[in-house]
């Protein structure tokens, strides 16, 4: 679980650029609008942008889950393995949620 948070943070870093290059091409002007919008509609780039949303929200809810385990809240038993198992299930269902509402 730990080394997927890691993962995650990294692949959030490393799609910082192409975010900042795709933002800089929309607010370039309406030609620039046209050729990210198109962009986006194929196949490829929804999972993309799926993978960065997941890679986003277990991130986020994995960091919440250990700031929780920090001051001492679900260290018992079972307790952890539901709030992992809810991170692990939680995440990729954001995340299509959130890609279905941006890519519809």
């Amino acid at each position: 679980m730990s080394i997927l948070h890691r993962a995650t943070g990294v692949l959030l870093f490393i799609s910082i650029p192409v975010l900042i290059y795709l933002l800089q091409q929309v607010l370039s002007g309406e030609t620039g609008f046209n050729e990210v919008h198109a962009l986006l509609t194929s196949p490829v780039a929804w999972f993309s942008v799926f993978i960065v949303l997941w890679a986003l929200m277990h991130h986020l809810l994995a960091g919440i889950r250990y700031l929780l385990l920090d001051i001492h809240v679900g260290v018992r038993s079972p307790a952890y393995r539901y709030s992992a198992w809810s991170v692990m299930i939680a995440a990729p269902v954001a995340g299509v949620l959130l890609t279905w509402v941006i890519l519809p």
